[in-house]
């Protein structure tokens, strides 16, 4: 009598419970391969090739980098200001009026005032006694540009202070007295050093985008930061020397 042979059974047909387990064998072994061949993969922070990563990972990243950046969302202003804003509102026609957003930070004035502290800065705001080119509100673009040329602070120098002023009275006075008044202190007589002058004042026009104009309530915005300093004193229309 003989025994009767197993019946063969296909993979396909094999129960569920058979191919799980063949698979949790196969994923073994591939792991101790994989333990036995990659240098360092035992370390405490292994490196792992993106292919190796199951799918329950990747979900499981995701949705780590989702929390990420909901705190970071968390972080930031849920409702930004939008520069315009209904100033009336008529039957179907609105008028808008766009808000000055300002971007003058307290690095920008630290820097104007160590400008200040500057020996040949202080002889010509000395110097300026009828305030003809260096005026509070002169002054005060002197820091907008200052907050548009876009360095660093340490960047700045005593020439960049100049260059700003001359751009100042360049666009607010119709004479152009007060501009030579700033090569006269600066060179003297001397006509030498006008055209270097001039090539970094293009300079320091285009590093601000060539945006040159700077309002009447900019500058009082950026006088009401430290209203105290001294230079917030010099109003031309209260000056005993103006002519």
């Amino acid at each position: 009598m003989t025994a009767k042979q197993a019946p063969t059974v296909e993979p396909s047909r094999l129960p569920q419970s058979s191919s799980q387990k063949r698979k949790t064998e196969w994923s073994s072994d591939s792991g101790e391969e994989l333990e036995e061949d990659l240098p360092g993969f035992l370390d405490s922070n292994p490196r792992v090739e993106p292919g190796l990563q199951s799918g329950f990972s990747g979900q499981k990243r995701k949705r780590e980098c989702s929390s990420d950046s909901e705190e970071e969302l968390e972080d930031l202003d849920p409702e930004p200001k939008h520069p315009w804003d209904v100033e009336t509102l008529c039957g179907l026609e609105m008028t808008l009026k766009k808000q000055r957003v300002y971007l003058v930070q307290p690095e920008h004035h630290e820097v104007f005032a160590r400008m200040l502290e500057d020996p040949v800065v202080k002889r010509f705001l000395a110097w300026d006694k009828k305030l003809r080119v260096s005026d509070k509100y002169l002054l005060s673009m002197v820091i907008a540009y200052f907050s548009r040329a876009g360095l660093f602070s340490w960047q700045y120098r005593r020439i960049h202070f100049f260059l700003a002023l001359y751009l100042a009275n360049d666009m607010e006075e119709d004479n152009q007295a007060p501009k030579q008044d700033i090569f006269h202190f600066l060179y003297g007589k001397s006509h030498a050093q006008r055209p270097l002058f001039h090539k970094l004042r293009y300079q320091f026009i285009r590093s601000m985008g060539w945006n040159t104009w700077v309002s009447r309530e900019e500058c009082e915005e950026i006088q009401t930061y430290n209203p105290e300093l001294w230079v917030w004193g010099r109003d031309r229309t209260l000056n005993p020397w103006k002519t």
